[in-house]
């Protein structure tokens, strides 16, 4: 019966890709639609362009039709960390101030296709693992030469953001990780256009795993599964070289689908590691927000890996302090929306009760919603309004409503309840939509 109701959806998700022909780019956020909308842009010229030239950091090994496709990087893993640079064109060669014009309007007079450009490798990290050597004493070291040149990658990759991060008004860095079936090309077009609509202030980074996006979707899926388990520990080592990065105020991590669980599991670890070290984590990780969309993780499993170490106190016995500690300075903001179809897979697969992303509003018990209001920090927006792409999994860039409350959050800092972001409280931490006939 499982494996039937997969089969049907492996059809659904097919017909759903099949459907949507060249990319465009996503809907019009509110936010900045026309007659009360803000603009895109504010500031140099130089951002105008129709080019968005994002910083990849990448584990998916070289594709084996990279010559043809023209995406240098597949689905297989790599035994190194890559980085580079991606370029992605919206509406190639459209007048700067025609593409502000058509970025802004809710329906366009002109398509705005999304095209992956050139792909430019900058460095990369040894192959892993580490060479060691033996010591004069009998003890293992690493090879002095590995050494040299991870040195010599971590400079390359922190002299790139500094080099952007120069151009830049904002001195922050925003991290895209995205989730099942996506390609490189799939996951750059989608940073692109969340980069764009959010005035291209940061530096736009992609953090791209080996996702499969081939093949039937069962044994597609387990091996993805797999392939997020295995990046953790390289997303991990992104996310504190980004943070030792000298001139970087702040992180903004995205995570979509399957990606949350990846973000979730490297966060956890670099929040006992600095723990570990004696560091205060807000202060050494200089995370804002983590920003989860549809995240594909069971309830309990997730609920868990944000509130494990609440209930372990020894795990945390290096904190000198009684008080729980911090992850982040901004918030933990969580969409869910319970018309997602495509985590129903997942359900099947892993037999889960429910996933936290396709949770409703009253999904999460009281008493649940009360620690984590006791924990600080964390708030759980549902989307209910209709399926605004296939299979209601990509509403954070599909549904204006929804992309626009993303935008107030990151680019302008409002709160919930604050004018922009007037949703309605259903509860604790439990967020919902209002209709989107309002006009919110």
């Amino acid at each position: 019966m499982a494996r039937a109701a997969v089969g049907v959806l492996s059809i659904l998700l097919l017909a759903a890709c099949a459907a949507q022909g060249p990319r465009q780019l996503m809907p019009t956020p509110l936010v900045y639609q026309q007659g009360k909308g803000k603009p895109v842009y504010v500031g140099e010229p130089y951002r105008l362009g129709s080019v968005v030239d994002l910083l990849y950091i990448t584990d998916r090994a070289i594709g084996r039709d990279a010559a043809a496709t023209g995406a240098p990087y597949g689905e297989q893993r790599a035994k190194q960390i890559a980085f580079g640079s991606a370029q992605v064109s919206i509406g190639a060669g459209l007048d700067p101030n025609y593409l502000e014009a058509q970025s802004r309007q809710s329906a366009r007079s002109k398509p705005l296709p999304l095209e992956l450009g050139r792909v430019r490798e900058l460095g990369r990290f040894p192959s892993e693992p580490y060479g060691l050597m033996e010591t004069a004493d009998g003890k293992l070291t690493r090879d002095p030469a590995v050494m040299a040149s991870h040195e010599e990658a971590k400079a390359q990759l922190r002299g790139e953001v500094q080099s952007r991060l120069k151009r830049l008004p904002r001195k922050e860095v925003v991290l895209y990780v995205h989730g099942f079936n996506e390609t490189f090309e799939s996951a750059a077009l989608t940073m692109a256009e969340l980069c764009h609509y959010l005035g291209r202030e940061s530096v736009c980074a992609l953090f791209t795993w080996p996702a499969s996006a081939s093949g039937d979707v069962l044994t597609s899926y387990t091996s993805t599964t797999e392939s997020a388990q295995y990046a953790v520990g390289h997303l991990k080592k992104t996310i504190r070289l980004l943070a030792h990065t000298p001139g970087v105020e702040r992180i903004q991590l995205l995570a979509h689908s399957r990606g949350s669980a990846l973000v979730l599991d490297a966060v956890k670890a670099l929040l006992l590691e600095s723990i570990a070290a004696g560091q205060d984590p807000v202060e050494a990780l200089g995370i804002d927000n983590i920003v989860l969309f549809s995240p594909d993780i069971d309830l309990d499993v997730g609920a868990q890996t944000i509130t494990a170490y609440v209930s372990d106190p020894d795990v945390i016995s290096a904190w000198p302090s009684a008080d729980i500690p911090l992850t982040m300075r901004g918030r933990l903001t969580i969409y869910a929306s319970p018309q997602d179809r495509a985590l129903l897979v997942s359900r099947l697969l892993f037999r889960s009760r429910s996933r936290v992303g396709d949770l409703d509003t009253d999904d999460i018990s009281l008493s649940t919603q009360h620690f984590l209001e006791r924990l600080g920090r964390i708030d759980f927006i549902v989307y209910e309004g209709k399926r605004t792409d296939a299979l209601g999994h990509s509403y954070y860039t599909t549904s204006p409503q929804v992309s626009s409350d993303v935008i107030q959050m990151l680019r302008y800092g409002r709160q919930l309840g604050e004018p922009g972001r007037e949703l309605i409280r259903a509860g604790p931490v439990v967020w919902k939509f209002p209709p989107a006939e309002s006009g919110r």
